[in-house]
């Protein structure tokens, strides 16, 4: 390994913000108290939680803090919006409606459903990983009870129509999920705004802990419980609160919060330096979802080098001391390709050498520019290995 090493896979998580571990320190030894205590050591847990909670709220634009849910993971909030709507007993219908490229654990979710009935329709896609409102427009019917939809595409970075997708669910008399696991910390969230009755997040994307998920549900929105033997979270989410992880996400919100505009203006810049080099240097390197801009978020390129592998890519320059991407985390130990590539009418060939790129809030041009001149080297050795790759993408 030559140079310092380099962090570019930001989609995945993030490094832990030094002032969400500084806020965290005191609830892990100090403060250890249970939440649900009503002593002073519980109490002072509870005044951390619920403070957390009010950073939440004021982060999404929330009615009120306790509109916030703290779970262990975005997973899990996906999870108990989906399920704990459909087993709510007040619950409309029995179809849902959602993209053909949503999260593995909304598309799952959903797929566990069927066993109670549940019936679902995954709407295309355009050829950037678009949502068109109309075909949701289309594919709603009487019996539809959620639409389903993510802020940002994990795996294209392609940001969607939320306030129209709203409206529509609205129309239906839907309820609508927006699913913001990747987006949370990098676009502007107003869940009032927007029309939004249920958003999940995970902090540890943007700067905060891992073990906490984050769940928004307006008043409106009836859910039943996943987990059931405690009173916690009004009654949603039973069992001791992670009281430090949950401080320490409420610091990471804050934060970004404060932060988004100089976050986003940096990082954009430096996803355009990182598409613009390796344009640049390597021949046949495609570019899956939108160009980067207003239409894809600025911490996400997915890149396709003719003639390679994704996974071998990601191995050669993690030798080389810098981290990227090879597909999202919850798929890749499955070794199964990206079904978001397949849905968008990627060739199989491509969606195999594709690499997830991604920037944050601290990477330099001086790293960018070490990274495209590895990612250049690794490509070459790859397609030497593989004679006549040019000849078979050309013909």
């Amino acid at each position: 390994m030559a140079g310092p090493r380099i962090y570019l896979d930001h989609l995945a998580t993030t490094p832990l913000l030094p002032a969400a571990a500084e806020a965290m320190r005191s609830f892990l030894a100090g403060t250890f108290g249970s939440a649900s205590s009503i002593h002073q050591w519980g109490l002072a847990a509870r005044d951390g939680v619920d403070h957390a909670r009010a950073q939440f709220a004021g982060f999404v634009k929330a009615e009120s803090p306790d509109n916030i849910l703290f779970t262990s993971s975005g997973t899990e909030s996906v999870n108990l919006a989906i399920k704990g709507l459909a087993w709510h007993p007040r619950r409309r219908g029995s179809h849902v409606v959602c993209s053909a490229i949503e999260h593995p654990s909304v598309l799952g979710a959903i797929e566990f459903l069927k066993r109670d009935g549940i019936d679902c329709t995954r709407v295309p896609v355009e050829g950037t990983g678009q949502i068109d409102p109309e075909r949701v427009r289309q594919a709603i019917t009487e019996e539809t009870f959620l639409l389903a939809v993510h802020a940002a595409n994990y795996d294209l970075g392609t940001v969607q129509p939320v306030a129209e997708l709203a409206a529509t669910a609205h129309a239906a008399g839907a309820s609508f999920l927006v699913e913001a696991n990747y987006a949370g910390g990098w676009l502007p969230l107003d869940v009032q705004a927007l029309g939004v009755d249920l958003l999940t997040l995970s902090p540890h994307r943007f700067y905060g802990p891992k073990g906490v998920g984050v769940l928004y549900r307006n008043r409106r929105t009836r859910l039943a419980p996943l987990i059931h033997g405690g009173s916690q979270e009004s009654g949603l989410r039973a069992g001791a609160e992670n009281v430090a992880g949950i401080v320490g996400a409420g610091v990471a919100a804050e934060v970004a919060g404060r932060e988004l505009a100089a976050r986003c203006r940096h990082t954009g810049e430096m996803q355009q330096r990182l598409w613009s080099g390796i344009e640049r240097t390597i021949p046949q390197v495609s570019l899956h979802g939108p160009a980067p801009g207003a239409g894809r978020l600025v911490t996400h390129l997915n890149l396709a080098p003719a003639g390679t592998e994704g996974e071998g890519l990601m191995l050669m320059c993690d030798a080389q001391g810098i981290a990227i991407g090879s597909g999202t985390a919850c798929l890749l130990k499955s070794l199964k390709s990206s079904p978001v590539l397949e849905a968008i009418g990627v060739s199989p060939d491509l969606a195999r050498a594709a690499v997830l790129v991604s920037p944050g809030k601290d990477t330099t041009a001086e790293e960018v520019a070490r990274f495209t001149e590895v990612f250049a080297k690794q490509v070459r050795r790859l397609r030497e290995m593989s004679p006549g790759w040019d000849a078979a993408v050309a013909g």
